[in-house]
């Protein structure tokens, strides 16, 4: 496969800590919410290089325990906040039961969240910006360098020449895409991503899906809820199965991605079959 080339100005330059530590450290991890078990206990080890899938059907906890991964569920959320048990840890930051200063997470982690839905007039090149508020003082103001971090970023995902689009305007596949350059200019190490390939047309479903392979290849660790399983297969070194039930299974794509597996997962039977080199799961 070959990867694109990342722009300079879009090189994690904030340091990480012990780099021997794992980006996500997970020990006795389990989820409840509403009273249902999402996950029962598992642990999980994520290392700086490695693309990470989540796969489950509809309402498994995808969304669920990617929040709880990047730190956004806490003891003291109530409401309908899910249940978690366990400790995690993102590199020398503490998540659960103990959190972390948001700053610090925000320059550690990024999460694309599934839905982009702007309430408010700003330009393309303001929503990226804000991407790069972790890395500033707090009465401070963008630089040059942010600026070019900014464009970099949206060059990456093929907006050059929208920065003074008013988002609003925008359909819903191109705002999906200046999400996805404000994380880029984020440059966190690890990258929680919650259904990327949202309202992208083919082209951009696998540019967007080799970029984050790229920056994986590059250091950085990424975790990406999907639907499709033959690009879980195609892009994942390794996945999360959630079968909506409260049980998980994480491994290695070869290990997880059999055709048991996702059966009982997503509740259908499936037929594995290989493609052009690739393999791809069927409806039986």
């Amino acid at each position: 496969m070959r990867l694109p080339a990342l722009p300079p100005e879009l090189a994690c330059a904030t340091p990480r800590g012990d780099p021997s530590l794992p980006l996500i450290a997970a020990r006795g991890l389990a989820l409840r919410l509403g009273g249902r078990a999402l996950c029962r206990t598992f642990d999980l080890d994520i290392r700086a290089g490695q693309c990470v899938a989540v796969l489950g059907r509809n309402g498994a906890g995808k969304t669920t325990l990617l929040h709880t991964l990047a730190g956004l569920h806490g003891a003291n959320d109530g409401g309908d906040a899910p249940e978690v048990c366990g400790e995690i840890r993102l590199g020398e930051l503490p998540i659960w039961p103990a959190r972390a200063d948001a700053r610090l997470l925000a320059r550690f982690r990024g999460l694309l969240l599934q839905r982009q839905s702007p309430q408010f007039a700003a330009t393309v090149m303001e929503t990226v910006l804000v991407g790069r508020h972790p890395h500033l003082g707090r009465w401070g103001w963008e630089s040059e360098a942010d600026l070019a971090i900014a464009r970099a970023a949206l060059g990456c995902v093929e907006l050059q020449g929208f920065e003074s689009r008013d988002l609003r305007t925008l359909s819903g596949g191109e705002q999906q895409r200046v999400a996805i350059a404000a994380l880029l200019a984020q440059s966190p190490h690890l990258f929680l991503l919650d259904e990327p390939l949202n309202h992208l047309d083919l082209h951009h479903r696998i540019a967007v899906l080799e970029l984050f392979r790229a920056l994986a290849a590059s250091g950085r660790g990424v975790v990406m809820a999907i639907h499709e399983i033959e690009l879980a297969a195609r892009y994942a070194d390794s996945v999360i199965l959630l079968d909506g039930e409260g049980g998980v299974v994480a491994g290695s794509s070869a290990e997880i991605l059999t055709t048991d597996r996702l059966s009982h997962a997503f509740g259908h039977p499936l037929e594995r079959v290989e493609a052009g080199g690739r393999v791809v799961f069927l409806p039986g």
